[in-house]
């Protein structure tokens, strides 16, 4: 009778573990996908209706019939209603550990009109506690407003006397209304001396609040206003990526924060934990230091991932996201003397060959030596013919074999240059300035300069390495589509034509800069940027077709539905259900919770 239990006993657990095996090994797919319209980026299958995901990769791509017959029991099943898919967008330079005050700012991001821009301001100082600012810090473009000018300093005062105020325009110039000047100490010893700044005076030798200068400038004025505390910028980082997600973006590369690694980490390290990280984060190290003595900013960055915190080139911080927090090596400012920032207000910086020389011969030269891979910001032809003169012979004394390098920006590259860096075996990260900046840019270089920047339709020909970026989010906006729009169409958010009609891109060859483009410079090149099977499960249902709208409505896209590593990260309309709740925002104030992250996004 024992031995008959026994038996039973242990045919019934055999019989329950193959039947929950069964159970959780049943074939098919996690998410389907289907009636869709989707572009896969993928020339051998360019087009398909529908797609399935298992395990945060995509493993079919077909017809609706095909698909559909991978379908399990546990598979989530959305319809796409006839919509247009892309693949996710990746952003190949933004800065989003840099706006680690993000939910501090007011975003005027794509506001149409100074008329509604400036009550935004009013509006916010009234619910802005005492010791706080009212803050906009870049973003946005004098160029995007009906009334195409800038505000006046009688016009911030008007709308913020009674708190601090600061209205950064990119990396140009700022607004402080008088309140600000006093707090800051402006004109007194309290103010600290701040190279090639300038602050604006009347004719009768009064501040105006107009303050000019370079990225150094603003920088440094952003250490003056008060911080955040480290759950604020936590929560900083959840709405900053929300707003990307908004927009269809999974991926991006950080391209450098003024903390010095490993402290903006920290709160990516928050998300990671819970598995609350909403887009694939690689990163590269910008050290600035303190400003209280001189410093070598490659030995800092040497420093920091060999001693202070050590990493090496490709480690990814985070504990199962595929690329979700990699380290991809040092930029994109290697040198503060070489830095010829992009103020199109101005005239070019052009740097001294001879520092070029001497950041290429003493400090890339440390870079190539320890494998790690580099990122260089120049803006300015004039500037990149010496530094690759100097790489070049590097290059002959240490072979680059193969380590990833690029010129970040590079917008008045000429062919012979660009030449030079494919034979390099460097890439270029491009970025979408000139769709916010392009009237000034004409102002001081002229139209027929400005229709040949950057020179598109030759580097997309060359068939080097590159990609197209935001440079976000204080040079330019986040949103992507805008920079889009300037590919395919030529026009500045003005409306002025900025690109010759040769010098423009297809509107499959514009979304390849901001998808499969930005894959090279994430080494992810067989992983990311197309909808095929093997490729991480990162894909955009649009709320309009990119491939048919007239060319006006492009700067208008959003997503409403963004998936990243098979999982919905923003959903909107028909799928707002799915998105995923957001934390409270923190502080309660913030501007981001009563105007979003971008015109009309609340």
């Amino acid at each position: 009778m024992i031995r008959k239990i026994l038996i039973a006993f242990v045919t019934v657990s055999a019989f329950s573990s193959v039947q929950a095996q069964t159970t959780q090994d049943e074939p098919g797919a996690d998410l389907i996908v289907f009636n869709a319209k989707i572009f896969t980026g993928n020339r051998a299958q360019p087009e398909a209706s529908a797609l399935a995901v298992t395990k945060g990769r995509i493993y079919s791509v077909g017809s609706d019939a095909e698909i559909l017959s991978l379908k399990n029991s546990a598979t989530k099943v959305i319809d796409a209603r006839s919509r247009r898919v892309i693949p996710g967008i990746s952003d190949a330079h933004t800065h989003v550990l840099n706006d680690s005050g993000y939910n501090y700012n007011i975003r005027w991001d794509g506001v149409p009109r100074l008329g509604e821009a400036l009550p935004m301001l009013s509006e916010q100082a009234e619910r802005t506690p005492d010791g706080q600012w009212v803050k906009v810090i870049g973003g946005w473009s004098p160029y995007q407003f009906e009334e195409n000018r800038l505000p006046t300093p009688d016009e911030l005062q008007k709308a913020v006397p009674n708190r601090p105020l600061i209205v950064q325009y990119a990396y140009n110039h700022a607004f402080l209304n008088k309140r600000a000047m006093d707090v800051l100490g402006v004109g007194t010893d309290r103010f600290p001396e701040l190279p090639d700044t300038e602050f604006e005076k009347d004719s009768q030798g009064q501040y105006t609040g107009v303050v000019y200068g370079n990225t150094w400038t603003f920088t440094a004025l952003e250490t003056m206003v008060p911080q955040l505390n480290f759950e604020e910028e936590v929560s900083s980082l959840i709405y900053s990526i929300h707003g990307l997600n908004r927009f269809g973006v999974t991926s991006i590369i950080d391209a450098g924060s003024r903390w010095g690694y490993p402290k903006p980490q920290a709160t990516v390290e928050v998300l990671a934990r819970d598995n609350r990280l909403n887009v694939r984060m690689p990163f590269i190290l910008l050290e600035l230091g303190d400003g209280s003595k001189p410093m070598n900013m490659v030995d800092a960055q040497v420093e920091a991932i060999t001693r202070k915190a050590p990493i090496s080139p490709g480690q990814n911080l985070h504990p199962s996201l595929a690329h979700g927090h990699a380290y991809r090596g040092a930029g994109e400012v290697l040198s503060a003397e070489v830095h010829d920032h992009e103020n199109f207000d101005r005239p070019a910086i052009v740097i001294e060959p001879e520092k070029m020389r001497q950041l290429v011969e003493q400090d890339v030269k440390k870079l190539v030596q320890h494998r790690i891979p580099f990122r260089e910001h120049i803006s300015y032809n004039e500037n990149i013919t010496p530094f690759l003169d100097a790489l070049e012979k590097l290059n002959d004394e240490i072979p680059l074999d193969g380590l990833k390098w690029s010129l970040e920006h590079a917008e008045t590259i000429t062919p012979e240059n660009i030449e030079r860096v494919k034979k390099l075996g460097g890439g270029i990260a491009l970025d979408a300035k000139m769709a916010l900046h392009g009237d000034a840019f004409i102002k001081s270089h002229g139209r027929d300069v400005a229709l040949q920047t950057p020179r598109l339709r030759k580097l997309v020909d060359s068939g080097i390495p590159l990609a197209m970026s935001t440079d976000a989010f204080r040079a330019a906006t986040f949103n992507p589509w805008v920079g889009i729009s300037w590919m395919v169409s030529g026009k500045s958010v003005s409306g002025s034509e900025v690109l010759a009609k040769d010098n423009r891109l297809s509107r499959a060859e514009a979304l390849k800069l901001f998808t499969r483009g930005a894959a090279w410079f994430m080494d992810t090149e067989s992983e990311m940027g197309l909808i095929a099977p093997g490729n991480l499960a990162d894909f955009v249902v649009l709320d309009r077709d990119y491939f048919t709208v007239p060319e006006d409505q492009i700067k208008r896209i959003s997503s409403v539905l963004t998936i990243m590593d098979g999982k919905v990260v923003f959903g909107a309309q028909d799928y707002s259900d799915l998105s995923p709740e957001l934390p409270e925002i923190l502080p309660a104030w913030s501007p981001i919770k009563y105007f979003g992250s971008y015109y009309e996004a609340k």
